[in-house]
């Protein structure tokens, strides 16, 4: 089975361009792109959300109250940090 190569591509763009129109196609290609755009977006995946971003902040707070530095640290480090504190106290 061939594969398409660059003289029948041409002619396939000819023909769409025949078929939609210039201006139409312009229209195609942008909501194309758009499309293209939401789905890597979607695959990268969530960003960082109003709620969980509250979540790390509640999570800062207390291991500064119980002694914790924070600076740099990722919030697993900080909870790990926060379980060691609690068995120690416990």
């Amino acid at each position: 089975m061939a594969l398409i190569g660059w003289p029948e591509l041409i002619l396939i763009l000819a023909i769409v361009l025949l078929l939609f129109g210039a201006s139409r196609l312009t229209g195609l290609g942008k909501a194309l792109g758009e499309s293209v755009r939401e789905f890597k977006k979607a695959v990268a995946g969530p960003e960082t959300s109003p709620e969980k971003k509250g979540d790390e902040e509640a999570i800062i707070e207390a291991a500064r109250k119980m002694g914790i530095e924070t600076e740099g640290k990722s919030v697993k480090e900080i909870l790990d940090e926060m379980a060691k504190k609690a068995e120690e106290k416990g």
